[in-house]
C-alpha cells in the first residue's frame, strides 16, 4: 500500500471505537521502520515519530487522535492545523470527523469497519467519501 499512498501527506482513519485504527497505524509505522514507541495519542492528542528513507534521510510522522476535540477551533488551538499542513511530514489522523474542515483537499480517507470478530473491511478514498 505504501508505494501507492506515500504521495499523500495526510491519512484520515475513520472507524468505530475498537475498529483497529491505532492497530493499523502501529503496523504501518513498524513497516516504515519507526523505532519510537507507537501508541494511541488519545490524551496527548499528537505523537511524533521518525523513520529513515533514501539512505538515512529522516522523515517525521504526526500521529493524531482527534477523539477529544469538541470542534475545529479547539483543534486549531491544539496545533493540529500546523501538523496537517506541514509539507515535510506525514499526518496519521484518528477520528478525523471531529475537525474534518482541517483536512487538506488532498488526503486519503481510510474507513475501517469491523465485519465480524477479528475481521475488518478497509475502504480507501482519495478524499472523504462523498467529496470526490
Amino acid at each position: 500500500m505504501w508505494q501507492y499512498a506515500n504521495q499523500y501527506r495526510v491519512f484520515a482513519f475513520s472507524g468505530e471505537m475498537g475498529a483497529g485504527k491505532t492497530t493499523f497505524i502501529h503496523a504501518l509505522c513498524d513497516m516504515l521502520g519507526v523505532e519510537d514507541a507507537v501508541s494511541s495519542p488519545t490524551f496527548a492528542i499528537i505523537n511524533e515519530y521518525y523513520f529513515s528513507v533514501n539512505g538515512g534521510t529522516e522523515q517525521k510522522i504526526y500521529h493524531m487522535d482527534w477523539y477529544r476535540m469538541r470542534d475545529t477551533e479547539e483543534a486549531i488551538n491544539a496545533g493540529i492545523e500546523d501538523c496537517v499542513n506541514d509539507p515535510s511530514a506525514y499526518s496519521l489522523v484518528e477520528w478525523p470527523e471531529k475537525a474534518r474542515k482541517l483536512l487538506p483537499k488532498k488526503h486519503l480517507w481510510i474507513s475501517i469497519i469491523e465485519t465480524a470478530p477479528g475481521e475488518r473491511l478497509m475502504e480507501v478514498y482519495a478524499s472523504e467519501p462523498g467529496l470526490g
